[in-house]
């Protein structure tokens, strides 16, 4: 985003600032290759950090009130001392971060700024999080505000703990963390990460949007979360050193069943999935595209079928890739329930998909796509004003 389109944004929010000390942060989306609904379970993910992000533009302030103004004109706000409880608007992204950090005993500083975001809301491309680490960039003097990866505990506790959404930590993780060229794979135990260069040369990274936005604050995602614990617990009885489905085996699986038969569905799941992450980045590194795409259709068939995230509109994006000529691999990604589709694409076919999907998806659901044709780019930062 230019600059001087967030200048000429934040003079109008603020026409009484100093424009001479504007500072600009921005922090990326993320688009998850493979590795769904296992974050928070302990697992591995595979996301890329993408080129859509979410900017501020600010000046500091000698108060310890924190101003924001969103690209509609909306305007609230927050005192750095007497944050409160959330109220359930767009401002509780910022103040739970803020509150996160402070939780940590960081000292912080109030600003008037105006945030911008080039991510759709609601796609599944974690514009949440995007907002957030940006939030804690203009939060804070230090560069980085945190190590990145403390950053990203710091927002996954903001959204654990402030918001009351049980997420995991691969969308913070990827904002903070992503490297240009390449996806992470994390060990969402251990926290190490690697990452996987993307063979992207003769290839395209493609999200189709189904326009059906998911809201992660439903009772679905929290349910899908209880389910796995639910799983964990039965297994532990037997087998104590089980802590999470990471732990978990397939030969364990029937037990779970006997009891519960839909946390058996979502255990399997995450078991499979966890596999399937290894694999794909064997695939990726080998330039296997072919396994990839295998890979990505078993993950799409499992959160169908066994976590039951997928829906119509996704479904129909999937099966409409898969039958384009050039389309390498597609599945959903992000947590379901509305949202995007990944797709890895011969970059002599994205058109090709693009009027694909533009002509069948709104004769099948009655929706306007949305296509963007992504890059993977670094994590978040302060840039030059």
């Amino acid at each position: 985003m230019d600059a001087a389109i967030l200048r000429t944004a934040l003079r109008d929010a603020f026409p009484d600032v100093d424009l001479a000390t504007m500072r600009i942060v921005r922090a990326p989306g993320r688009v998850n290759l493979i590795g769904e609904h296992t974050d928070y379970n302990d697992g591995f993910v595979l996301p890329v950090a993408i080129d859509l992000r979410a900017w501020i533009a600010f000046v500091r302030t000698r108060d310890r009130r924190v101003e924001i103004v969103l690209g509609d004109g909306a305007r609230d706000g927050f005192d750095l001392d007497a944050i409160g409880e959330p109220r359930h608007g767009w401002i509780d992204r910022l103040a739970g971060m803020a509150w996160s950090l402070g939780e940590l005993g960081l000292d912080l500083h109030g600003l008037r700024g105006v945030l911008l975001s080039e991510i759709p809301m609601g796609a599944g491309l974690s514009s949440s999080a995007a907002i957030e680490i940006a939030m804690a960039w203009a939060l804070r003097d230090e560069r980085p505000p945190l190590a990145p990866m403390k950053l990203a505990l710091a927002a996954q506790h903001a959204e654990n703990s402030f918001i009351g959404v049980r997420s995991g930590l691969m969308d913070p993780f990827a904002s903070a963390c992503g490297q240009r060229d390449a996806a992470l794979m994390l060990d969402c135990r251990s926290l190490d990460y690697r990452a996987v260069p993307l063979p992207l040369d003769p290839y395209a990274l493609v999200a189709c949007d189904t326009r059906a936005p998911h809201r992660l604050e439903s009772s679905e995602y929290n349910a899908r979360r209880a389910q796995c614990e639910a799983a964990v617990e039965i297994v532990a009885r037997a087998h104590p050193e089980v802590r999470s489905l990471r732990d978990v085996t397939m030969d364990m699986l029937p037990a779970i069943g006997v009891i519960d038969q839909v946390a058996r569905r979502r255990a399997e799941h995450v078991v499979r999935e966890n596999e399937r992450v290894a694999l794909a980045v064997e695939a990726l590194e080998a330039g296997r595209m072919d396994s990839v795409g295998r890979l990505f259709a078993e993950s799409h068939a499992s959160l169908r079928d066994l976590y039951e995230v997928t829906s119509p509109e996704l479904d129909a994006l999937v099966e409409i890739a898969v039958a384009t000529p050039g389309v390498v691999a597609s599945r959903m990604t992000g947590a379901g329930f509305g949202g995007c589709t990944v797709n890895i694409v011969e970059r002599g076919a994205v058109e090709r998909l693009r009027h694909a999907v533009e002509r069948e998806y709104p004769a099948r659901t009655g929706r306007q796509p949305a296509i963007y044709v992504l890059a993977a780019t670094g994590g978040a930062g302060e840039v030059a004003a």
